[in-house]
């Protein structure tokens, strides 16, 4: 048994450095808050084209969240085609992905309307191939010989 004051009973941790807080954004890439109207088309469960008229709130080069003007009732994980409206594609903000005209996207979130007033929103997973990283030197090709 220890006895009170003893130094085992009376150790204290003391930290010599403060422990690194994790990192909050672990977004591959940078959003860019951005207000520009946009179209959303799909299909429904019975194979029905369907439309919506949407406002982007923020893009990055792999997604984008937007808000719709009226309910919609897109799933989970479902497909849409995106577009923005043509007279605002040509904006320095945007990926180059959306000044092109459609893309595919995928459904990833779906935030309900509030009683405050915060209309329905979608956040969507841009369906484009990842850039290539540039690789410092070229890479040279060796042939073998015999």
């Amino acid at each position: 048994m220890y006895k009170t004051g003893s130094p085992a009973v009376n150790m204290k941790h003391i930290w010599t450095e403060t422990p690194p807080k994790p990192s909050t954004n672990q977004r591959a890439a940078d959003r860019r808050s951005i207000n520009l109207p946009a179209r959303l088309t799909w299909k429904d469960q019975r194979g029905a084209t369907r439309f919506a008229t949407v406002v982007t709130r923020n893009v990055s080069e792999h997604g984008v969240y937007v808000e719709c003007e009226s309910v919609v009732s897109i799933p989970m994980y479902r497909l849409v085609q995106f577009q923005l409206e043509r007279d605002v594609r040509e904006s320095d903000m945007l990926p180059d992905a959306l000044r092109q005209g459609r893309v595919l996207s995928a459904v990833y979130r779906v935030s309900a309307p509030t009683r405050s007033g915060t209309p329905q929103g979608l956040a969507l997973r841009l369906m484009v191939a990842p850039r290539r990283r540039q690789m410092a030197e070229p890479v040279t090709e060796n042939r073998a010989t015999a």
